[in-house]
This record gives structure tokens, sequence and C-alpha cells, in this order.
């Protein structure tokens, strides 16, 4: 699901995953789930239904898929408690009324859970045209100057560094415009992944700065008008503290589920293969672990 809860906020977060299955999931048999003994054959997964691409009610989400390997490494059966909300609801709304019992794709280190060894750990990214005469690689890149409209998530890693370039103001009004100009109080705007695509894709924006998971498979699908282009890791603010640009990713497990963790960890061991297989295929660049996981992001 991006159990998404990639909250990679301020300094440089955002978010990013989760996933749950149940049957057919109202509130009132969401509570039914709960008030029954716990099947040590089924693994829970808590997951949104509108958390595309990461996870979604038909099961094409690529955290669902991973979710499905997980299960079968630890020898139980796969039950999807479904969340019509978007992941970063997850934990608040069902993890911890125990409603489910693994979160898919937290940022390792989140701290509202236990998290499991990091089984992948992904970038940022830079969405250009293949046509673009633009040459960016990284935030020192020159040609970032000549960048009229980039597509950017609020209170992102991104925001932080137009901020640092003095690009912030002038792309206000048409960051705000990606949601609509919903305002972000009381509520969680998310803008539609493959607007990021889109927007590039069309020429409406000359570049687009997002997690490269939440784009991926959008960008396999245009291959030959996008490309992604990996951010490197070593942005900093203007007081040279470093902004994070690659997440290391982890499921999450209630902080009393010390067991279910180290077989978690065992089985993600176990999938490791296949889970690269799907992260792969969903076309997502993939960075080295990091030795000492920091784990926040959102």
């Amino acid at each position: 699901m991006s159990t998404k809860i990639k909250t990679h906020q301020a300094a440089g977060l955002m978010l990013s995953t989760a996933v749950m299955l149940v049957s057919l999931a109202c509130p009132s048999q969401a509570q039914d789930t709960q008030s029954q003994p716990a099947d040590s054959s089924v693994l829970r997964v808590c997951a949104s239904e509108v958390e595309t691409p990461y996870s979604t009610r038909d099961g094409t989400g690529f955290e669902n898929k991973i979710a499905k390997v997980l299960a079968e490494a630890m020898g139980r059966k796969v039950s999807f408690v479904w969340l019509n909300k978007p992941a970063i609801y997850v934990v608040r709304d069902q993890l911890d009324k125990n409603l489910c019992d693994v979160v898919i794709g937290l940022d390792t280190g989140d701290p509202r859970v236990l998290t499991s060894k990091p089984y992948y750990r992904a970038p940022y990214v830079f969405v250009l045209r293949k046509d673009s005469p633009l040459d960016i690689t990284s935030w020192d890149s020159p040609d970032l100057k000549k960048v009229k409209k980039i597509a950017v998530a609020q209170d992102t890693p991104a925001q932080t560094m137009l901020e640092k370039l003095g690009l912030f103001n002038s792309n206000f009004n048409y960051m705000k415009s990606l949601t609509g100009f919903k305002s972000k109080r009381n509520q969680y705007v998310r803008i539609d992944p493959q607007r990021y695509v889109d927007e590039v894709a069309s020429g409406k924006a000359d570049i687009a700065t997002v997690f490269a998971p939440e784009v991926a498979r959008y960008a396999k699908q245009r291959g030959d008008q996008v490309k992604l282009v990996v951010i490197p890791d070593n942005a900093t603010r203007g007081d040279g503290q470093h902004v994070p640009f690659h997440f290391d990713q982890s499921i999450g497990v209630r902080k009393d589920d010390k067991q279910l963790l180290n077989d978690v960890n065992a089985a993600l061991e176990k999938a490791r293969p296949e889970i690269e297989t799907i992260l792969k295929e969903e076309g997502i660049p993939l960075d080295e672990i990091a030795k000492t996981p920091e784990g926040r992001a959102g």
C-alpha cells in the first residue's frame, strides 16, 4: 500500500505504501474480524484499496503482490483487510485496532510500529521527456534554472530543494494546481501518481520530482516518451543538513508483536528473489539497502 505511509515530510520525506485484505469489509465486518481469535494459518494484511500503484482492491498493486509472496513464504494464507481511505490511515485505523497484523511498504524505522529488516531501497527520481533538451541529473544541475514548471508534491524533499534553489515561489501556483488547489488543512491531499508522468509527457511540466515507486509503473507504460533519472542521495539544505532522497522500505507490525516480526524477517529472506522480481517488473530503480537503516521517511 504503500501502507503507505510514507510521509517523507518537511526536511525531506514523503509517503509511500500499505496493503490489506479482508473479505468484503465494511466497518461492521471489520469489527467482526477484530473479535475473532487470531488464526496462525492466516496473515492479515492491512491495505488501502485506493492507493495506486501500491495497493488496490483488485489486487494489482505491487504491494498486494508482495503481501501474497510474503504470506506464502510464511506458510500462511493471505487475507487482505481493506480500507477505503488512503494508506496513510492504515496504521491508525486498522493495525492499531488489531483489525490486521502487517503493513507492507513502510519506511524503515517508522516510529509508530516495529519495522522489519528492509527488503528494498528506492530513490526519488526526476521524470523528464526523452526528447527534453534539459540536462538534469542532480539538484546541482545548472539546467534546473531553465525549468518553468516542476511537478512536485507539497512537503516533500523536492519542495525543500526548490526552496533552497529559489524555485519554490515561481512554481507554487502550478504545484497547487496539481491537487485542484485543495487545502491541506484537516485533510490529506494526494496527487494521483500517474498525473506526474502525464504532465511531463504532455509538455505541461518540464520535469517532475517524485518517489520512484509512485511513478515507475506509469513511466514504464510511457517508456517511449519519458525517462526516470535517479536523484543522488547527496542533497543538502541551505544550512548544510542532509536532505534524504533514498529510503529503505520495510514491513510493519504492532510494537508488541515481536514474534511476528521475527517470522516476517525470516520469510523476507526466503521470499527475496520473488520480491525482487515483482519490484523489477514494476520498473522501480533499486538502490543498495543501507547498512545502518535510519528509517524515517514518514
